[in-house]
């Protein structure tokens, strides 16, 4: 296992949140769209020029930017 920011993760890659470290309204809009530390995550896709990124968590799906994305660290058991 290692750990990784969410925006580098690759296209179908699964992982676990492991910290949010945006604080503030960002952290807390972060967290309010459910990614909290322990929540299974995984990259569906991205759009053609890489963002916004397309994430599957808990039976839907959520596009965010990549520059909230480096605040997410996730910990992912295989390398892209």
């Amino acid at each position: 296992m290692y750990k990784l920011s969410l925006r580098q993760m690759q296209k179908n890659q699964s992982g676990v949140i492991e910290a949010v470290r945006a604080s503030g309204e960002m952290g807390k809009r972060i967290r309010d769209m459910g990614l909290v530390p322990g929540t299974t995550i995984k990259i569906q896709g991205r759009a053609p020029l890489y963002d916004p990124v397309a994430i599957r968590i808990m039976g839907f799906t959520l596009t965010m930017r990549n520059n909230e994305a480096d605040y997410i660290d996730v910990r992912v058991e295989e390398q892209p």
